[in-house]
């Protein structure tokens, strides 16, 4: 994506985090600046690109499972850009009378989604932002596509992170959990700590500051494990990505230095 291609109203030179993560994944839906971030990201953290990848199986494994448990509604928060095997590709395949609906900030995200699914009824794509859970929630286009009375898959894949207060992130996930109906299921992936020393640490905070997100938070696995309160864990509970039901005919990945992430899926019983 050429800078003098960006959308009106966007500054190519400001690190997008989707755009990253599209890097990351091998897109093309990115600026220099979201590829220089991504570079540096590497350079600290040697492993985050298999992180990113892992963190894509772990989307698929649990939208599966969630359908194997029922669910046919999907809201997807943090969504990121439209890439393969999205929540929508692995629910529809699954389980084709599934409606997901993803919600991104990122005006990138927003126009490359609405074009891909113009034509596929069943998926939409809303502006919404994870800080202000109460006007995703009462939003009458999710409220029109998707019934909270009945059992909803809430996914919040490498999002939450960028929540950096404790207090802020426990408040919004209090608020997403109280609006689910029972047989409802909990998707997050959550970046932690890793081997990384505290210089890094810091130079990663850093750059993160200079993106669109403004931050990014490592917790630790206790501080994860408190989202999914009122959720039954299923197995093999909170565990870093890649351990999370890894395909048996997939090799793992390489052992490199850097941040960790831990995911897991929760059901409300």
């Amino acid at each position: 994506m050429e800078t003098e291609q960006a959308p009106a109203g966007i500054d190519p030179t400001v690190p997008s985090v989707a755009r990253i993560y599209d890097y990351l994944l091998g897109g093309k839906d990115n600026f220099a600046s979201d590829r220089a971030a991504a570079e540096k990201l590497i350079e600290l953290t040697p492993n985050v690109r298999e992180g990113v990848q892992a963190n894509r199986r772990f989307l698929s494994r649990a939208v599966n499972l969630l359908v194997e448990n029922g669910v046919r509604q999907f809201l997807d928060i943090g969504a990121g850009l439209p890439t393969q095997e999205n929540v929508h590709q692995v629910a529809l395949r699954a389980a084709p009378d599934s409606r997901v609906v993803y919600v991104d900030n990122d005006p990138i995200v927003l126009t490359h989604g609405r074009a891909l699914l113009a034509d596929n009824g069943q998926t939409i794509v809303v502006d919404g932002d994870l800080r202000t859970p109460e006007a995703i929630l009462d939003d009458p286009r999710i409220r029109e596509h998707i019934d909270f009375d009945q059992p909803v898959g809430l996914l919040l894949l490498a999002v939450l992170h960028f929540i950096p207060t404790d207090d802020v992130a426990e408040s919004v996930m209090a608020t997403l959990r109280k609006r689910l109906a029972p047989g409802s299921g909990l998707v997050i992936s959550h970046l932690s700590f890793g081997d990384l020393d505290e210089d890094k640490l810091r130079e990663g905070r850093e750059l993160y500051t200079r993106t669109s997100a403004g931050s990014a938070t490592p917790r630790p696995r206790a501080q994860i494990l408190r989202f999914f309160d009122g959720f039954e864990l299923v197995e093999p509970g909170l565990v870093p990505t890649e351990e999370w039901r890894p395909e048996a005919d997939l090799p793992g990945l390489p052992q490199l230095p850097g941040v960790n992430g831990y995911s897991g899926v929760g059901l409300l019983r």
